[in-house]
């Protein structure tokens, strides 16, 4: 059998408004984790991941912190709707964006825009509790009513002075962000450190680009996306049919649909009129996993299954792409 990734009952029991429109919810959870891991919540006939704030290193609570998205069906739902006391499904957390081991304790860089920092909180927490980096910080907000966990980082910086520096942008005071204020952060680091970033794409974008550009390797920086999972569609298939097919079974039913070539298995069950599960698409919570009855499949990227798993047929069918000209994929309940 595989793994327990699948959703279990976790209850509310505190629910802290950080800003405006940002509110943490503490959960009754016994989840083991990792500081930097998201949850996969089902709420609204629909999944959504949301990143803990929470570091195991740190805190005795487990909490998740969700930023209101204007029109956003779970986020709006959360504000709006759940209380202390209220149920909740949830996987297993799950995620890739965590501390790097190293003895040689690289120092640890950090950009998060918005509530990007709400991930990042949790793996600054367990840096300074856990190793001896050194930990620079460049958050941005809008204004500073908008500026998640501010206190929270100052009290942080004030407890490890010299060891932690926070720099806090707003837009309403600074402009946007500058590939400069990228490059000071980075300064004497680029070929030493961690780099960790998240946030909005366009920030994302921006201090991917200066960075690489300043002599930092690509394998030195950690990115999390926050792209909702009904924004993002299938791409179109490079090429038409090839020989060979895909067949899905979910739910009782069993549709065959013709390989295409560059389709996973995820794009194939949606091609088959199918709604399979998915979340990050990204291959890193599981929320996809199926098992190949017949046939073989490359994952692309795989952050959620372990060897045993993978021996056992299981695959991600958000990275899984076939390499046999039949194959049968399984979702379990």
């Amino acid at each position: 059998m595989a793994r327990d990734h699948g959703f279990h009952p976790v209850r509310i029991t505190r629910v802290v408004d950080e800003t405006p429109d940002t509110r943490t919810f503490v959960l009754d959870a016994r989840f083991p984790y990792r500081a930097g891991q998201f949850l996969t919540f089902k709420a609204c006939g629909t999944l959504r991941s949301y990143s803990m704030s929470s570091s195991p290193d740190t805190d005795a609570e487990v909490c998740v912190t969700v930023k209101r998205v204007p029109g956003g069906l779970v986020s709006g739902w959360m504000h709006e709707r759940l209380a202390p006391g209220d149920l909740l499904e949830a996987t297993p957390p799950g995620g890739s964006f965590c501390l790097r081991e190293d003895p040689a304790d690289r120092p640890f860089v950090a950009y998060a825009g918005g509530s990007g920092i709400t991930p990042v909180f949790s793996l600054v927490k367990s840096a300074l509790a856990t190793t001896r980096r050194p930990v620079r910080l460049l958050t941005a907000h809008q204004n500073p009513g908008a500026a998640i966990f501010r206190d929270a980082l100052d009290a942080l910086a004030a407890r490890h002075p010299g060891r932690l520096e926070v720099r806090l942008h707003l837009d309403d005071r600074d402009g946007l962000v500058t590939t400069g204020e990228i490059r000071a952060l980075a300064h004497g680091q680029e070929d030493r450190a961690d780099f960790y970033v998240c946030g909005p794409e366009p920030f994302m974008a921006l201090v991917e680009d200066t960075l690489t550009t300043h002599r930092v390797a690509p394998e030195q920086i950690l990115v999390e996306r926050f792209t909702p999972a009904k924004t993002q569609e299938a791409p179109a298939a490079p090429s038409g049919p090839t020989p060979g097919t895909v067949t899905v079974e979910l739910r009782g039913q069993r549709r065959t649909v013709p390989q295409r070539t560059g389709e996973t298995l995820l794009q194939s069950a949606r091609r088959a009129g199918f709604q399979p599960p998915f979340s990050c698409e990204s291959g890193d919570c599981a929320t996809c996993l199926a098992r190949l009855a017949d046939g073989e499949a490359k994952m692309r990227a795989n952050n959620a299954l372990d060897a045993d798993e993978i021996a056992q047929g299981y695959v991600l069918t958000c990275q899984a792409q076939p390499t046999t000209p039949d194959v049968t994929v399984v979702y379990e309940d």
